[in-house]
């Protein structure tokens, strides 16, 4: 279903001349094939799912925002402002993404769900999230107010 969201999109971005939206849409579907093969390398002949891609965009999000942020730095505002452009346009791809306060509901509703108690249960209650809330929930968060809770 994203596979054929991206096809559209680069050829609708094609048609209206935007290069900057053609070109990262490319690297979205290069980086998709290229996930693809490293899948099959290890045995598995189906290709990735959407929440695998969810994962991937997120990725490349977090890339570019780490390069955004080594530019200002650096001085070099044009460079920033290109990575931040790139950001907006991978975004178009994913589901809307979870409040800090949605996260924290989900994170104690899975506990409850999975009878987490300690520091042991963390790897089964991130896979859990993971599982339900790929593409839309930011881990990073999610398994910080899952420390908080296990082990505060």
């Amino acid at each position: 279903m994203l596979r054929a969201e991206l096809g559209n999109a680069l050829k609708e971005r094609m048609r209206a001349r935007d290069e900057r939206a053609v070109s990262t849409i490319r690297l979205i579907i290069a980086a998709i094939n290229d996930r693809d093969i490293a899948v099959r390398g290890e045995g598995n002949s189906q290709p990735i799912d959407d929440g695998e891609i969810f994962q991937l965009l997120q990725k490349m999000i977090k890339q570019r925002q780490e390069s955004a942020k080594m530019y200002e730095e650096g001085g070099r505002i044009d460079l920033a402002t290109r990575e931040q452009g790139e950001i907006a346009i991978i975004e178009m791809f994913l589901p809307q993404q979870l409040t800090t306060q949605e996260i924290e509901e989900e994170v104690d509703k899975v506990i409850t769900q999975i009878s987490a108690v300690s520091v042991k249960d963390m790897g089964r209650l991130m896979g859990e999230l993971r599982e339900r809330y790929a593409g839309r929930m930011d881990f990073g968060k999610a398994s910080g107010i899952a420390k908080a809770r296990l082990f505060g």
